[in-house]
């Protein structure tokens, strides 16, 4: 019977203990991963970031917020922008940025996520406002060099680090787009007009040179006109040729020509 009443004694003692046990731990006990870290408070107080791993806190005294340290990725809403010549059209964006100082990020502003995506929406419409339509489509790479610029400058003091921001997609109006398509057709056939000139004046460059060397040479044109012949009755058809020699000719060439002084 005593042995039974100590049992019943210690069973009281333990069944307390361990249901405080059970109560207190999973609130003591946190882990953290390694991606992650974990933004102590002590009674109000700021402690400092801790983790990765097991971290231990004081039950109702100490409170964790926990921060991920990856690579947010968010999306710019569509934002209607008039550019520098006047030109409306709709861009969006994408920004990618990570926490570097969580105690930043927990302390210096409420919502890092909404500050950021709000401060990317502001710095999209007044840059692009500021571009003109030539450059936000041909030098995109330097735009989103300065939106990343801009937008990291105003996130560094929250412990946020922005690494990368693309313009994805710039909407123009259906009549710029006819009006652009009409300049590129009016400037390709400028183009062409201009070949074909350089390929006429080239062209005849080369006859006044062959000209030339045939007046010095007679035989020249008489092989010229002999090849031409070889070249058309190659060619299956009823034409018959009669070579004249150009010596019948000569004395007439020779009256043609003005009486030397």
């Amino acid at each position: 019977m005593p042995l039974i009443e100590g049992l019943f004694r210690l069973a009281g003692w333990i069944i307390p203990v361990v249901v405080l046990a059970i109560i207190i731990l999973p609130q003591a006990i946190r882990i953290l991963r390694e991606y992650e870290r974990g933004v102590i408070f002590r009674l109000g107080k700021l402690l400092g970031a801790k983790g990765p791993g097991l971290i231990f806190l004081i039950p109702i005294v100490d409170r964790m917020v926990r921060m991920d340290l990856r690579v947010v990725t968010i999306s710019v809403e569509k934002q209607e922008v008039m550019t520098r010549d006047n030109v409306p059209v709709t861009v969006d964006a994408v920004v990618y940025f990570r926490v570097v100082d969580p105690q930043a990020a927990v302390v210096k502003v409420e919502n890092f996520l909404k500050a950021t995506s709000l401060i990317a929406q502001t710095t999209l419409r007044s840059v692009l406002g500021q571009a003109p339509l030539d450059d936000l489509l041909s030098q995109r790479e330097s735009i989103n060099q300065v939106l990343q610029d801009i937008i990291d400058k105003q996130t560094e003091p929250w412990g946020v680090k922005v690494t990368t921001v693309e313009v994805k997609d710039v909407v123009l109006p259906d009549t710029m787009k006819r009006s652009m398509a009409k300049q590129a057709e009016a400037e390709r056939e400028r183009r062409a007009k201009v070949v074909n000139a350089e390929g006429e004046f080239q062209a005849a460059e080369k006859m006044v040179q062959a000209a030339a060397m045939m007046s010095k040479e007679p035989i020249a044109l008489q092989l010229r006109f002999l090849q031409t012949m070889r070249e058309i009755s190659s060619e299956h058809n009823t034409t018959t040729f009669l070579p004249i020699p150009m010596d019948l000719f000569a004395p007439l060439i020779k009256k043609g020509e003005p009486p030397k002084t």
